[in-house]
């Protein structure tokens, strides 16, 4: 209930800020959960730039960054009615939206980021993209987040057998749970702003994430390891509303697809030189950075390729990723 609310108070606030004199210039309204330091923040700004450029000024787009209008799922529902133009959203929160993007939760799925990228950009990509039609979405691009590995306090997980005991916070994802509880942890969601009080105070052991989420959100106060396993790449991914989609003009539509594409690219870039920055600064906080071998994880996780290997949709995604690595 209180959630319908908020979403409600929303969509009224983003409805009543839309109308204006503006009538000559299309203003789309773009909000997202990161903070303002965060290499897809800056990409998205890079974006909103090359719209206006574009479009000489008729085109215009305007950031709430930091959860502003909301967490992630009330962004997309906002998207699904119609009332948010645009949204960034990790492919994890998306599984309770559309089952196909469990593909991204798979774990280990990704040779290196050259396969990765290969994927993004190719045409599973666009496939997976256009899956957000089912849901009311329209897909224009990705945003890497790098791999996501474990950082505990007290001792490192260089094996699956040191998660045993260890509660470890999770994204709202049934793919995320079901693999840190296979491993031998004990899942628990925890909303990411809350994640830092819930280290601190010892409500869970750990958690899972890239080194700039570790880095910039000062996880690494209250942490003491971070075990590289490496064991997911959840990519973000940029959806604008169907019904913003619809009263977009072709010209606009193009526009539009563009600026993102490039933002993609663009965020790479500072995605690398922030992954750099991350890694250097924790371990100079007296992070201890440990490299555990990544094959007992794949064997303790069998159990779920082989259930994967069940859904013939899933499956076949699986095999095309798996087969576009050795090309």
């Amino acid at each position: 209930m209180r959630r319908s609310v908020v979403i409600y108070l929303i969509a009224i606030f983003l409805f009543a800020s839309s109308c204006g004199g503006e009538n000559s210039v299309t203003v789309l309204k773009l909000g997202h959960g990161l903070d303002s330091s965060h290499s897809v923040h800056k990409a998205m700004v890079f974006m909103a730039e090359r719209v206006e450029e574009e479009s000489n000024g008729k085109m215009r787009i305007d950031i709430y960054p930091s959860q502003q209008l909301g967490s992630e799922r009330e962004l997309l529902e906002l998207l699904q009615i119609g009332s948010l133009d645009i949204t960034k959203v990790s492919s994890s929160v998306l599984e309770g939206f559309e089952p196909l993007y469990k593909i991204f939760s798979v774990p280990f799925l990704f040779q290196n980021e050259e396969h990765r990228f290969s994927v993004y950009d190719g045409q599973i990509g666009r496939e997976l993209l256009d899956a957000g039609q089912s849901i009311r979405l329209v897909g224009l691009t990705y945003y890497d987040a790098g791999t996501r590995s474990f950082y505990t306090k007290d001792r490192p997980i260089l094996h699956p057998d040191d998660l045993q005991g260890m509660k470890i916070r999770v994204q709202e994802s049934p793919a995320s749970l079901q693999m840190v509880n296979m491993l031998g942890g004990s899942a628990t969601p925890i909303s990411f702003g809350e994640l830092y009080t819930a280290l601190q105070q010892r409500i869970v052991d750990g958690a899972e994430n890239n080194p700039p989420s570790l880095y910039l959100t000062r996880h690494y106060e209250v942490v003491d390891y971070y075990s590289l396993d490496e064991h997911t790449a959840v990519p973000d991914m940029l959806f604008a509303s169907q019904f913003t989609w619809e009263r977009l003009t072709d010209g606009e539509k193009e526009i539009l697809r563009n600026a993102a594409q490039e933002s993609a690219i663009y965020q790479r870039k500072l995605w690398e030189e922030s992954t750099n920055e991350a890694m250097e600064a924790v371990q100079e906080a007296g992070i201890e950075v440990v490299r555990p071998d990544k094959e007992p994880f794949r064997e303790k996780l069998q159990p779920m390729y082989d259930e994967y290997a069940q859904n013939e949709e899933l499956n076949s995604y699986i095999q095309r990723i798996e087969e576009l690595a050795n090309e």
